[in-house]
């Protein structure tokens, strides 16, 4: 298997797929020369290489973890030296535009099928990897409606052996879910942040973990975020308005002093967060 981009997830990728002897060999391409070398230095990697193209000769496993907006750039740059045969998949955290372009971007033959392993961090780069990153973790695997079933089974395999919890959705309704249970809590943890960055800077050392644990993913990159929010532009507005609509009945009823269905709306809130555990 080749990996593009060894960060956080690409170095994750590459120890759990060692640990579980999931391929004989695992070769990285990486843009920095830095990474380059800690590659080399890992036992996990047995080759490394400065030009994502050669990296992926012999390849039946190429997997692009490159950020969301040069996904299918990387994929058109490699698509020469793909073998026959090939399965290509990426981690992005969209898929529409990402899956239609790319699966348009490989030879005959070779499948391109979008994949999104829901294991990220607020922290990034190769020093933060695991090979237990994945574990128990869900992953959405995104063909489109043309995609033979043969490879689709090959990749949600893939995704379990590394013990992920693996669900088959099409790009658009992958879209649709992230906006709201990834996207969407990204941009209103930042905005929190950045209203309280106007309040008077003392009231940061009265901050409990309430705070810190709202806000948690702010922490993460900019640009990262900035491409991510960009490529799921429409979805991640219908989002916002949905979550406006639920703000303001909520600023209603503590406008009119109406406990009893604030602490409804409470309850209900209450509930799905105990969900999530």
């Amino acid at each position: 298997m080749t990996i593009l981009a060894p960060g956080l997830l690409g170095a994750s990728l590459g120890m759990a797929a060692r640990h579980y002897s999931l391929t004989g060999r695992i070769h990285v391409w990486a843009r920095r020369a830095e990474s380059r070398e800690s590659c080399r230095t890992s036992a996990w990697c047995d080759a490394v290489f400065a030009d994502p193209a050669e990296a992926v000769r012999g390849s039946d496993l190429v997997i692009v973890c490159t950020p969301v907006d040069t996904i299918v750039g990387m994929v058109r740059e490699i698509a020469a030296n793909l073998e026959a045969g090939a399965l290509v998949t990426d981690v992005g955290s969209t898929k529409s535009r990402i899956c239609r372009l790319a699966a348009r971007s490989v030879p005959g033959g070779v499948h391109f099928i979008g994949s999104h392993p829901m294991a990220g961090s607020e922290k990034s780069g190769m020093r933060h990897a695991s090979e237990s990153l994945f574990l128990q973790r869900a992953c959405l695997v995104t063909p489109l409606e043309d995609t033979p079933a043969e490879p689709v089974d090959a990749l949600v395999r893939f995704w379990k052996a590394l013990g992920m919890e693996v669900t088959t959705v099409s790009p658009e309704v992958h879209d649709e879910i992230v906006a709201n249970i990834s996207h969407l809590p990204h941009l209103l943890a930042s905005t929190l942040c950045l209203y309280l960055s106007r309040q008077p800077p003392a009231w940061q050392a009265y901050s409990g973990n309430g705070l810190r644990d709202t806000t948690r993913i702010a922490a993460g990159s900019s640009e990262i975020w900035r491409s991510i929010f960009e490529e799921n532009k429409e979805e991640l507005l219908r989002a916002v308005d949905g979550f406006e609509a639920e703000l303001a009945r909520l600023r209603g009823h503590l406008h009119n002093g109406e406990w009893a269905q604030v602490r409804h709306l409470l309850d209900h809130g209450k509930a799905y967060r105990e969900g999530l555990d």
